[in-house]
């Protein structure tokens, strides 16, 4: 499963997978308009669920953008 968000001009993909019991989630950017070519930012994140390892990540994410514009 993956989530697309566009912060400060860039986009990200939250990748969601089954991990045990519950699910991880990890955030990549999108480094091209295709979405072929992605790198990871080494931010992952674990729940029970799929949406609250997507929401770990995604407020992760948003600190770590919200630090480099200020």
């Amino acid at each position: 499963m993956a989530k697309q968000l566009d912060l400060s001009g860039r986009r990200y993909w939250i990748l969601s997978e089954p991990d045990g019991d519950g699910w991880r989630a990890m955030v990549l950017e999108i480094l091209d308009s295709a979405g072929t070519c992605s790198k990871p930012l080494g931010i992952e994140a674990t729940a029970e669920t799929r949406l609250s390892a997507d929401d770990a990540a995604e407020r992760t994410l948003r600190r770590r953008v919200k630090a480099i514009d200020t």
